[in-house]
């Protein structure tokens, strides 16, 4: 078969490849091996989160293999390259989390600046964990070059007294240990069975949240992010993946192309359809951002409020993503909103076709109990929703998946660090009724937004998960469940209501119309605001340090630069 002959002249690797002033840089590509055909090709930049940090990452690597395979048979010449990740599961419940939001940022910027320093002209990305996939969207829509965004997959359920467990499970058991409700041996069982492969978290978390984004939102092969990270179903989306990238390069389809607002709200959908993680509400106006859209967490939770709740996923309801590919993947979730007029049918995606176009094949199955038609819904809201009120002036979201009261009110109980009130829950130093309020763990505060997934799992392992409720300026983990409210914003460290409470202090949270409000007259909390100090940070200096001074407000996703908006040129373009 000829050789296709591409016209390089408005494709980014002219800067490297092209004429006789890049005779140099040709030399380095030769040293490498490649043929002056290769040299002639689209240099189509292949990154992965690939590091041996967790299971989440480690099979990326062989997937990245099979991508590049894709692309060589379409045409085009692949460039590996890594990125790092920061894995949330070993990362939690101490000072290492604060890296985890700052590694979205990291991933996008060095993403960037490999594919603008080596002028690659289209791009397969490719990742596993939470803050690794929004990071590496928005790369994509960052340098909108022609791209493909492909999930590594989640992991196997594990198996643990005749049950499919989670590392949710873990979690919960170190609650249940220290109230003496489970032993040495059960425990030591529990953490040996219960991540039995590679991949990321298989309940609806972070990462199996943004991986449905990924097809929702037209960025992912549809069907490409449901099998499980060991099947070696995913080396062939991979090559599928490095071929449908190519096809992109001929036709300049480019990322923004296809997340326009209305496949954001695609995005959104979705995730209050399945229950899935809060972060959502940072990833997608982060996302949004990328691309010169303001869709804010206002925009996110709205969508979500509105949405009934049909996917019966961990950690509210009893199924794993396993449990999502056997009876069809993501495809038949699509496919049941699309149906029940939820979603933007007419939205682009990257198969060239449109997002009905792509679902039109797909049947509904009903003789199965994991995914439900929006006519017959779970419940009729969304599982996450959005709370505003004085407590939370620039909002506030919560998952309701799974819970069965929508109301509390109680009082104050105030830690100014998340180990504050990990030691104060192990100890078991609050009780039913109390609030307990997490504070100067924001973006800025934190700095970096911790998850409190190790606080709110040793609280539902002592049985008192439903007894009170817990809110904070930074994070929680997609695993959690809960009474359990995040993003308040402002947050503590610029002087948000969260700051000026008070033990004690009556709280109510309403769920149900949206609000979350301290009971306090307007001039104590004046008086409380005015004698108010900012707190100091023992991070100045280093990376850490540095998201900290860049960081905005959580509501437009957390993000350090300015984004589609600020633009006066486009990488693609250049």
């Amino acid at each position: 078969m000829p050789q296709k002959r591409w016209d390089k002249s408005k494709l980014p690797s002219r800067h490297v490849t092209v004429g006789p002033g890049r005779a140099p840089h040709r030399s380095y590509y030769y040293a490498m091996g490649l043929a002056e055909d290769e040299i002639a090709q689209p240099f189509v930049g292949v990154a992965t989160c690939w590091n041996e940090a967790a299971p989440c990452n480690i099979a990326l690597s062989r997937q990245a293999q099979s991508v590049k395979k894709g692309v060589n048979e379409a045409g085009g010449t692949p460039r590996e390259f890594t990125t790092i990740t920061v894995t949330d599961g070993i990362a939690m419940g101490h000072q290492g989390m604060k890296s985890s939001l700052v590694s979205r940022e990291c991933i996008a910027d060095s993403v960037e600046l490999t594919v603008r320093g080596h002028c690659y002209d289209a791009l397969v990305g490719l990742a596993g964990c939470d803050k690794s996939l929004p990071g590496m969207m928005m790369a994509m829509l960052r340098l909108n070059v022609p791209s493909v965004f492909m999930y590594g997959g989640s992991i196997l359920p594990g198996r643990f007294k005749d049950r499919d467990v989670t590392v949710v499970d873990v979690f919960e058991a170190v609650g249940q240990h220290a109230a003496g409700n489970m032993s040495d041996a059960d425990l030591h069982e529990l953490e040996c069975v219960a991540c039995p492969s590679a991949g990321a978290c298989g309940g609806q978390f972070t990462a199996n949240t943004m991986a449905m984004v990924s097809e929702a939102i037209g960025l992912a092969l549809p069907g490409s992010a449901g099998a499980p990270a060991p099947y070696e179903d995913r080396d062939r989306w991979a090559v599928e993946s490095g071929r449908a990238v190519m096809a992109l390069v001929e036709r300049n389809l480019r990322p923004r192309d296809i997340v326009t607002r209305a496949a954001l709200e695609n995005a959104a959908v979705v995730v209050g359809a399945t229950g899935g993680s809060t972060n959502a509400g940072l990833h997608l106006p982060a996302m949004a951002a990328e691309a010169g859209i303001r869709f804010t967490m206002d925009d996110v939770v709205a969508i979500m409020r509105r949405t009934p709740y049909i996917a019966d996923l961990k950690p509210g309801g009893k199924y794993v993503a396993l449990d999502v590919h056997k009876v069809g993947g993501i495809p038949v979730i699509l496919k049941a909103l699309l149906d029940g007029g939820l979603l933007h049918g007419d939205c682009q995606t990257v198969t060239g076709r449109t997002l009905a176009e792509n679902l039109k094949e797909v049947v509904f199955p009903t003789d199965q109990d994991v995914v439900y038609p929006v006519s017959r819904p779970i419940s009729r809201t969304g599982g996450v929703v959005g709370l505003k009120g004085n407590l939370a002036p620039e909002g506030a979201i919560v998952k309701i998946a799974g819970l069965h009261k929508l109301r509390f009110e109680g009082t104050a109980l105030c830690f100014d660090s998340e180990e504050e009130a990990f030691e104060a829950v192990q100890n078991r130093a609050y009780k039913a009724g109390d609030v307990i309020v997490i504070r100067y763990e924001g973006p800025k505060g934190g700095p970096g937004m911790r998850e409190m997934l190790s606080t709110t799992g040793a609280i539902y392992g002592q049985g008192m998960g439903e007894q009170v409720a817990l809110i904070t300026d930074g994070r929680f983990s997609g695993a959690t469940r809960g009474f359990c409210i995040g993003h308040v914003g402002p947050e503590a460290a610029v002087g948000g209501p969260i700051a000026l409470l008070r033990n004690g202090d009556p709280i109510v949270i309403d769920a149900e119309t949206g609000t979350i409000d301290v009971q306090l007259p307007e001039a104590e909390l004046a008086q409380r605001r005015a004698a108010w100090q900012p707190r100091g940070t023992d991070y100045n200096s280093g990376a850490i340090w540095k998201f900290a001074q860049l960081v905005g407000p959580a509501y437009l996703g957390a993000t350090t630069q300015g984004g589609g908006t600020a633009e006066t040129h486009c990488y693609a373009d250049i």
